[in-house]
């Protein structure tokens, strides 16, 4: 039951990565699409997108490490991929708020 949790996650943030490398969903942001019209200008949506779209796909991955975990029932893999998952989630807010390219002067 647990691998099938783990794979709907993992086919969710490839499915979410698609659809944002692709430029689209950004209304799926969350703080963005709350932001004001002059909030927006400040970003570059094509490039939020894109680097949303990188951190589901890299999420998916994580998700993998777990799945992997729960097939060899392995618990040093599962918290491997349990911190990997947090890490790139802060890292990934981090960039998407601090990088030159996603966000405009």
């Amino acid at each position: 039951m647990l691998l099938l949790i783990h794979g709907v996650a993992a086919l969710l943030f490839v499915v979410l990565g698609i659809v944002f490398m692709c430029g689209k969903g950004s209304f799926l942001i969350a703080g963005y699409n709350t932001a004001s019209p002059k909030e927006k200008s400040q970003y570059d949506e094509k490039a939020l997108c894109r680097a949303m779209g990188s951190l589901m796909f890299v999420c998916a991955a994580c998700f993998g490490v777990l799945m992997l975990s729960t097939l060899l029932e392995s618990m040093p893999l599962m918290w491997t991929g349990i911190v990997l998952l947090f890490v790139v989630v802060i890292a990934g807010v981090i960039y998407m708020n601090t990088s030159k390219k996603v966000k405009r002067k």
